[in-house]
């Protein structure tokens, strides 16, 4: 006999990854009775934030006395063993037992199953599937709403509905793919659960460690997952093959365009648009003339627009020789210092003679301010291509650098 554990859990509202349990409750299923039960508060050891002691009733006070996790965490355990771990909107839920079982030095694992799909399905053209919402439209009592308990019971009086109308066998099949290794969505959480929302370098990895995918993203978390997740036909091979994912955080996107080049993996994106000045005026086209050669290109006309609109602010930019004495590499002998990858961090390119010979990263409290002392630091620069010359300037444009006299000794 299938055995499902119903569950709802209330965190404390805190930053994303940082949250933890403050109220859970889990009903045992047999598909025809509750077996077994457990609710309980559970005490954060953190601050409960005001907007969460709004929305669930729950104060810092109530949970000063109550468990705390690692009190709780074997109960759990035993009334979810051998079972589907059902929810609305499971992802979370579930993401919050794995956080908060890791911190623990355990690694919980469980076949899941989220009631908002199925409810899709099988109850379509509902305004809302919100779990309050839903109930209400379909008449299944929910009390202590953003309660553990009554938000737990409710899914599972859901879920009873759902089982009923199960006529083509919807939830028999997601348990099959639940039941299975390579669960997919299962997948997605535990490849993705350990990455920061930073910019930086992904690496998707097979089952033998070689890298068959990498890309510099704004945020490694959610361009992850939207890999992951994507319905996208040339993805399917990236998301069957993928077994880890591995990043390194780079700071800004030139420096990470740079990381990538030394590795040997350097995306390139064709630059199809450029800014010219045509009779006194800025003019944002298509690259046809090769001998004609643009102040700036761009890989899409938004980018060429917002930097068109942003020179046009500038009036003394408008002038073609100011702006091309601002654009202009020539003879700089300079470091570019901008944010690093981490607080206390910062990172630095080296021009020579106008052209990009190095990059790295340095701690704050260091001191580099000899030529001797950076080429120490610095990761040199493999080629110095047209592409990315135009980067250095799209930079400049930017002011996204503070540029100082590279010393000279």
């Amino acid at each position: 006999m299938q055995m499902y554990s119903i569950i709802d859990i209330e965190s404390n509202g805190a930053p994303f990854r940082k949250e933890s349990i403050i109220e859970i409750a889990i009903y045992r299923f047999d598909g025809h009775e509750i077996t077994d039960q457990f609710i309980s508060l559970v005490n954060p050891e953190s601050e409960i934030s005001s907007f969460v002691q709004k929305l669930t009733g729950i104060t810092s006070k109530m949970v000063i006395t109550a468990p705390k996790f690692h009190e709780i965490a074997k109960r759990v355990v035993e009334i979810t063993q051998d079972s589907v771990l059902v929810g609305h909107n499971i992802d979370f839920d579930y993401r919050m037992l794995r956080q908060s079982f890791k911190r623990l030095g355990y690694d919980f694992n469980i076949n899941t199953l989220d009631t908002i799909p199925l409810a899709k399905k099988l109850i379509p053209d509902e305004k809302s599937y919100s779990l309050s919402k839903l109930c209400k439209s379909i008449g299944i009592p929910l009390s202590e709403a953003h309660r553990a308990s009554g938000d737990a019971r409710a899914t599972l009086d859901l879920f009873k509905l759902l089982m009923i109308k199960d006529k083509d066998h919807e939830i028999i099949e997601s348990q099959q793919e639940e039941s299975s290794a390579k669960n997919y969505i299962s997948k997605i959480q535990i490849l993705t659960e350990e990455l920061p929302n930073e910019r930086g370098i992904l690496y998707f990895q097979n089952s033998d460690g070689k890298i068959i995918f990498s890309d510099v993203v704004d945020d490694l978390y959610k361009s992850a997952k939207k890999i992951l997740e994507s319905d996208k036909v040339r993805l399917k091979t990236i998301q069957d093959n993928t077994e880890k994912i591995s990043y390194e955080l780079t700071g800004t996107d030139l420096i990470a365009k740079l990381m990538m080049q030394n590795k040997g993996i350097q995306k390139k994106q064709p630059l199809t648009f450029g800014l010219y000045f045509r009779k006194d005026k800025l003019s944002l086209e298509k690259t046809r003339n090769k001998e004609e050669k643009p102040l700036l290109k761009f890989k899409s006309y938004t980018q060429g627009l917002k930097a068109m609109n942003y020179l046009r602010s500038k009036k003394e930019l408008n002038d073609v020789q100011m702006l091309a004495d601002k654009l202009s590499l020539k003879n700089r002998n300079q470091i570019w210092t901008s944010g690093g990858r981490t607080l206390g961090e910062k990172s630095f390119l080296v021009l020579e003679k106008g052209k990009l010979i190095g990059f790295g990263f340095y701690e704050l409290y260091h001191q580099i301010q000899s030529l001797e002392k950076i080429k120490k630091l610095m990761l040199p620069v493999k080629s110095f291509t047209q592409d990315l010359q135009n980067d250095l300037q799209l930079a400049l444009l930017r002011n996204e650098f503070e540029v100082s006299t590279l010393p000279e000794k």
